[in-house]
């Protein structure tokens, strides 16, 4: 009994108890042996009071990382931006060159970059980062867009947007990640060579980069490296 009671107790606490129980004679007052017993249970209580708030400190710094959550954060919803990183290749390109971040605004109707603009070349394909449906493929303020709802990305579904961009593509049409939507255009948008790619949930802009998971986003295109000190065949 005693070594069940003093395992949910510290050790100054259990050993207290212990010495007061061992002094004690069989016939003592009942009042000092409760105050041994609610000594002990204090103790295990605030042990775990100690332990439940250490646990929501926990839970608190988690959701804070993983971007839960409103803010202007780069995370694209509860879980962070490992949750939706679905993407399967860039839309242009092996690794191209980020010519401008994402720059969120302030308000809703604020300036920022609502998007990153990717390096593109005139007639450059155009892929689809991930699985899904076509939303919208055809012209908006005279620029070639193509949207894409993204398939398994919650509801509403994220969309992934691309300009400018010459559509090969229909509306409704599923289309499957590194399928060409069309090819980039030269002129049309407020960067030359380039092209613009967003992500929106609903109508809320969100960094398209998260889409992109670390091996992705993190690695280069891929170099053949010298073999030493094998023979040549002959």
């Amino acid at each position: 009994m005693r070594a069940r009671r003093c395992a949910s107790a510290s050790a100054y606490a259990c050993a207290w108890v212990a010495l007061l129980l061992t002094v004690l004679p069989p016939g003592a007052p009942s009042a000092a042996r409760a105050t041994g017993t609610a000594s002990t249970a204090g103790t295990a209580n605030a042990a775990g009071a100690v332990s439940r708030a250490g646990a929501a400190s926990r839970a608190s710094m988690a959701a804070t990382v993983t971007g839960a959550g409103a803010g202007r954060g780069r995370g694209v919803g509860v879980g962070g931006a490992s949750e939706w990183a679905v993407a399967r290749n860039w839309p242009v390109g092996t690794r191209p060159a980020v010519l401008r971040g994402w720059d969120p605004p302030a308000t809703p109707y604020g300036p920022g970059h609502r998007g990153v603009d990717l390096a593109a070349a005139d007639g450059a394909p155009v892929r689809a980062v991930a699985a899904g449906r076509v939303s919208f493929a055809g012209r908006v303020a005279g620029r070639g867009v193509v949207s894409v709802e993204l398939a398994g990305t919650g509801e509403p579904p994220l969309r992934t947007t691309y300009e400018p961009v010459r559509a090969a593509v229909h509306k409704g049409d599923r289309v499957v990640a590194g399928q060409v939507l069309g090819t980039a255009e030269a002129a049309g948008s407020h960067c030359t060579a380039c092209l613009h790619w967003g992500l929106l949930r609903g109508d809320t802009y969100l960094d398209p980069l998260t889409l992109l998971p670390p091996w992705l986003l993190n690695s280069g295109p891929s170099r053949l490296l010298p073999v030493l000190g094998v023979p040549l065949p002959r």
